[in-house]
C-alpha cells in the first residue's frame, strides 16, 4: 500500500509539472529560450537572416560592384540605296531601257548596344558589330552622363572592339574574374541595355563553355548562358555572383529576335588578349598556315580512300603560303600540329592562329596510306576581306 501511494504521488507531481510547462509555452512563448537559428512564435524573423553576401536570395552586392562600369552605346551610320529610274510608258521603256541614271537615297540608321569599362583611364570593351561602320558613336555612362569616345581598334574575326572614353576624370573599372574558373551551373548576371529601355540585369546560369562552330564569328570559344540577352545587350557584361566580369555578351540564338534562353558571351580572357593587341598596334596579329580544309567524315574517308576518319582533309593550299612551302597539297590529311592531335578544322584554325608569325610548326598526317611529318614556319594571317 505504501509503495502504491508513493508511485501515485510521483505521477501526480510529474503531471503537474508537464501541465505547468505547457501553460508557459502557450501563454508566454517569449520566455522560452529557442536554440540558435530557431525563431519562437512572435519573435522577429531577422534573427535568422543570413548575411547578404552569402545569401542566395539577393545579388544586389554583385550588381552594385559591376553596374556602374556598364555603359550604353548609341551609334548612327549613313547608308546609301540606289534604284533604277524606269519609264512608266512601256514603249519608252522598251526603246530606251535602262538609259536613265540610277536614283540614290541616303538614309540614317541608328542602333544601340552596350559596353564595359575595363580600366580607370577609360578603355571600353564592346562588340565589333555594335560599332561597325558607325559614323557617330555616343556613350552614356550608368549615371546618365554622355561622354565622347574614340575607336582604338576593332577585330571582326572575334567580334571584339575597343573604345577609349575621352575624359580627364577617373572612371570606375569593373572587377575582373577568371573566365577559365567558371563551371556549368554557376550563377551569372547579364548587364546591358536591351531594346534601349535602360540598364537592365538578368540572371541565369552557365549552360555550357567552349561553344564553337556556331557561325557567329571566325574565332569562337563562347560561354553559353540562359540569362536573358536581347538586342541592345551586345557588348555588355556577363558577371559572376561576386560581380566580377567573366565575359562580353555577344549574341543570342533566336528565330524571332527575342531571348530563348540561349545566349553567348566572349570569355574575358580571350577579349582581354585581343584588347591588348588592339591598344598596342591597332590590329590583331595571328598565325597562318594557308590551307583550306574540312573535317573527315565516314563518307569522305570512303570516297577518297583515306587511311582513317581522323584529321582534316586539305581541300586547298595557298600558293607560296607556309603549307605550300612545307610540301602540303590538296588531298592530304592533317592529324596533328606540334604533336597536338586535331579533332576538327575549327581546332586547326584556332591552334594555328594562336601561334605567332615565325613560329616553328611540325605538321603530322597522311598522304594516302603513307604518314608524313612536314616542318614549316607560320605566317601572318591576312586581314579579313570586307
Amino acid at each position: 500500500m505504501r509503495m502504491r501511494k508513493l508511485l501515485s504521488l510521483l505521477l501526480t507531481a510529474l503531471t503537474a509539472g508537464l501541465v505547468g510547462a505547457l501553460v508557459v509555452i502557450f501563454m508566454a512563448p517569449e520566455r522560452v529560450n529557442a536554440p540558435d537559428g530557431v525563431v519562437a512564435p512572435g519573435a522577429s524573423a531577422s534573427v535568422i537572416a543570413l548575411p547578404r553576401r552569402s545569401s542566395p536570395f539577393s545579388y544586389a552586392d554583385a550588381v552594385e560592384k559591376a553596374a556602374a562600369s556598364v555603359v550604353n552605346i548609341f551609334t548612327a551610320k549613313i547608308t546609301t540605296e540606289s534604284h533604277a529610274i524606269r519609264f512608266k510608258d512601256p514603249l519608252l521603256q522598251h526603246l530606251f531601257g535602262n538609259m536613265l541614271p540610277e536614283q540614290t537615297h541616303r538614309r540614317l540608321e541608328t542602333s544601340l548596344g552596350s559596353g564595359v569599362i575595363v580600366s580607370e583611364d577609360g578603355y571600353l570593351l564592346t562588340n565589333h558589330h555594335v560599332i561597325e561602320a558607325a559614323a557617330e558613336i555616343k556613350v552614356v555612362l550608368a549615371n546618365g552622363r554622355s561622354v565622347s569616345v574614340s575607336i582604338v581598334g576593332s577585330d571582326a574575326e572575334s567580334d571584339v572592339a575597343v573604345l577609349k572614353i575621352d575624359t580627364d576624370s577617373t572612371l570606375q573599372a569593373i572587377p575582373v574574374g577568371k573566365s577559365g574558373d567558371q563551371q556549368v551551373g554557376d550563377v551569372v548576371l547579364a548587364i546591358g541595355n536591351p531594346f534601349g529601355v535602360g540598364q537592365t540585369v538578368t540572371m541565369g546560369i552557365i549552360s555550357a563553355t567552349g561553344r564553337s562552330r556556331l557561325g557567329i564569328s571566325t574565332f569562337e570559344n563562347f560561354i553559353q548562358t540562359d540569362a536573358a540577352i536581347n538586342p541592345g545587350n551586345s557588348g555588355g557584361a556577363l558577371v559572376n555572383a561576386r560581380g566580377e566580369l567573366i565575359g562580353i555578351n555577344t549574341a543570342i540564338f533566336s528565330k524571332t529576335g527575342g531571348s530563348h534562353g540561349i545566349g553567348f558571351a566572349i570569355p574575358f580572357d580571350l577579349a582581354d588578349g585581343i584588347m591588348r593587341q588592339l591598344i598596342d598596334s591597332g590590329h590583331v596579329v595571328r598565325g597562318w598556315l594557308g590551307v583550306q580544309g574540312q573535317d573527315v567524315t565516314e563518307k569522305l574517308a570512303e570516297a577518297f580512300g583515306l587511311h582513317s576518319e581522323d584529321g582534316i582533309l586539305i581541300t586547298g593550299v595557298q600558293e607560296n603560303g607556309p603549307a605550300s612551302k612545307a610540301g602540303l597539297r590538296p588531298g592530304d590529311v592533317i592529324t596533328s600540329i606540334n604533336e597536338t592531335l586535331l579533332e576538327n578544322s575549327q581546332q586547326l584554325m584556332q591552334l594555328i592562329a594562336g601561334q605567332p608569325p615565325g613560329a616553328r610548326l611540325q605538321i603530322g598526317g597522311w598522304r594516302g596510306n603513307a604518314p608524313f611529318n612536314f616542318g614549316t614556319v607560320s605566317g601572318e594571317r591576312p586581314p579579313l576581306e570586307k
